[in-house]
């Protein structure tokens, strides 16, 4: 099972996800959308590492998702 949270940050939307993996631990996933044009969505690629639990997964693609606003946005 996939679990999402939205964040809002400076103009942007992050969406940070967790997936479930077939060992029990969870992948952070993160999806960037601008909130104005060109709105579409990113799939950002995230350290793949393996985290305990979803809010650990989704705690990290958080942070990643801060660092490419910063970067990038």
């Amino acid at each position: 099972m996939d679990t999402n949270t939205i964040f809002q940050h400076k103009g942007y939307e992050l969406r940070c996800g967790a997936r479930a993996l077939d060992s029990g631990s969870f992948m952070p996933t993160l999806v960037v959308s601008k909130h104005l044009w060109p709105s579409r969505p990113r799939t950002i690629a995230v350290d793949s590492e393996a985290c305990r639990n979803a809010d650990e997964a989704i705690a990290s693609a958080h942070a990643q998702g801060l660092a490419w606003v910063r970067d990038y946005g």
